[in-house]
């Protein structure tokens, strides 16, 4: 139990960030305009959904991939977190991590995959089962997930609480912390594949 309470902490935040539920519901809005609430609620089912197979595909299978292309965890930590500060930056800098385009799967793309799982939950997903146990990060991951559903269905009130100006807000300092989580998937990268010979008091 005592291993629980202090692996869970450790698990959930930085998915937490990296999924960035409430950040994700201005796209989730902007994506859904003009439709139905059926429609808006059928499309968080299919987003979510989608991002659930997506996470878990990579949870129980990412490193026997990983194994099969050659690629080793710390390479594809360092490639991760390069992608992921550059999407952050792009956040901070835009307002966007990825181009918004209205099509008939947008429940699938764009919302599902990359917006609520994308490079950066995938390499934290990794990172994760690299140090805590696996059903850990599985708890941990599918309470975001059903973070994010509920966000996505209760989207319309959270917006009229928060407004667009709070929601934008949240989200910008989300962007910052991801950068930060960004720079530390890099630096631990770097200490896999051996370029670091030393990186706990870099990481602490």
């Amino acid at each position: 139990m005592n291993n629980l309470a202090e692996s869970f902490p450790l698990t959930f935040v930085p998915l937490f960030i990296a999924i960035d539920a409430l950040g994700n519901v201005p796209f989730f809005l902007s994506l859904t305009e003009g439709t139905p609430a059926a429609e808006q609620h059928k499309a968080a089912h299919i987003a979510v959904g989608t991002a659930a197979v997506v996470g878990l595909a990579f949870l129980f299978f990412g490193r026997f991939i990983l194994n099969l292309m050659g690629i080793s965890v710390g390479a594809f930590a360092i490639a991760g977190g390069i992608i992921l500060l550059v999407l952050a930056i792009k956040y901070i800098t835009t307002g966007r991590m990825v181009e918004l385009i209205k099509e008939e799967m947008m429940a699938v793309v764009p919302i599902g995959t990359p917006l609520t799982v994308g490079p950066a939950t995938i390499t934290t997903l990794l990172l994760l089962t690299s140090e805590f146990p696996l059903s850990v990060v599985l708890l941990s991951f599918l309470l975001n997930l059903v973070i994010s559903w509920g966000s996505f269905l209760l989207s319309q009130r959270i917006v009229r609480v928060m407004g667009q100006g709070g929601l934008k807000a949240v989200s910008k300092v989300f962007s910052l912390l991801l950068a930060a989580i960004a720079v530390t998937m890099i630096i631990r990268g770097l200490g896999l594949v051996g370029i670091l010979k030393d990186i706990s008091p870099v990481l602490k």
